[in-house]
């Protein structure tokens, strides 16, 4: 038997003719037509070296060689059906991996682990810096990925603004420093989230039109250590809402939306996970590109257009 033929499509059809009795009838079990059937034993007679049935009595009737090979062909097939089984039990069961970023919401990260499991979707939750969450879903490591993308062009906006200070919309050009100050404005400090390169180029280029001094502007390896100097008055931590209420301190939002951070979901994820995950990154609905440019703010139109 050549290796391109179906091995266990022979198989059945020599079992359902031994269980029949008839061609026609084993054909009609199958789902096939009689003389692909016939073939199939003709084939598989060749491979074997016999005649599997005796064709001149009126009712099939299998040969000894038949009748020999019956309980191994059986075999065959029920470790076959077996090992789809087996195959199909672990994909329902295996445990999808989703990358986060690192500053998710808890309580809305259980919320997808409990929808999860009653979606009948094992999942487990990832928090990894942007670089680590499009690799994991490029190299198959992660099963879903939220991914960094600018905010113009994202499926999923999340407005930042800085901890600490007042509750009124930032502009930026608001904390470069006052001549004759007695003392320094507070530092930004940004997180490894925000330190991808386009929003880190971004965001530069933002403080270097508002006139801010370029080492006013100070990414922090440990978000902790940055909440901890935000909370001592020494700067203004970069973030979420969500984080800064999470933490107890004050939040005000950013003015230039070009700033905020944008998010597309990688790994096509059912709708239940989607709306979960965008609840954990605290998203809004991404604003259309045609609505962000009838924007008045002249300095958010230059900073989008980078």
């Amino acid at each position: 038997m050549s290796e391109d033929v179906d091995l266990f499509a022979h198989l059945e059809a020599y079992v359902a003719v031994c269980q029949e009795r008839s061609f026609s009838r084993a054909a009609e079990l199958l789902g096939i037509a009689q003389p692909l059937l016939s073939r199939r034993i003709k084939t598989l007679e060749g491979h074997l070296g016999g005649e599997l049935f005796d064709r001149s009595r009126r009712q099939i009737e299998a040969t000894a060689l038949g009748e020999l090979l019956l309980p191994y062909a059986k075999d065959v097939l029920n470790r076959a059906e077996h090992l789809h089984e087996v195959a199909r039990s672990a994909r329902e069961s295996a445990v999808r991996a989703i990358g986060v970023p690192p500053d998710c919401d808890p309580v809305a990260l259980a919320r997808i682990l409990r929808a999860g499991a009653s979606n009948g979707l094992a999942v487990s939750v990832h928090e990894l810096s942007a670089d680590e969450r499009a690799a994991g879903l490029e190299d198959g490591s992660l099963a879903f990925a939220v991914l960094r993308v600018p905010p113009e062009t994202a499926a999923l906006r999340v407005p930042l603004g800085l901890a600490g200070g007042g509750a009124r919309p930032v502009h930026l050009e608001d904390l470069r420093p006052r001549r004759g100050a007695d003392t320094e404005p507070p530092s930004i400090l940004t997180a490894a989230e925000d330190d991808v390169p386009f929003a880190a180029d971004r965001l530069r280029r933002a403080c270097a039109r508002a006139g801010l001094p370029e080492p006013q502007l100070r990414p922090v390896a440990s978000t902790a250590t940055a909440l901890a100097e935000t909370l001592a008055g020494n700067g203004r931590l970069l973030c979420t809402e969500r984080f800064a209420r999470r933490h107890d301190v004050a939040w005000a939002p950013l003015a230039d939306p070009s700033l905020h951070r944008g998010y597309d979901l990688g790994g096509a994820p059912p709708e239940w996970l989607t709306g979960l995950l965008g609840a954990a990154l605290g998203a809004v609905a991404a604003v259309a590109p045609r609505l962000a440019r009838r924007s008045d703010d002249a300095r958010s139109r230059l900073a989008a257009r980078g």
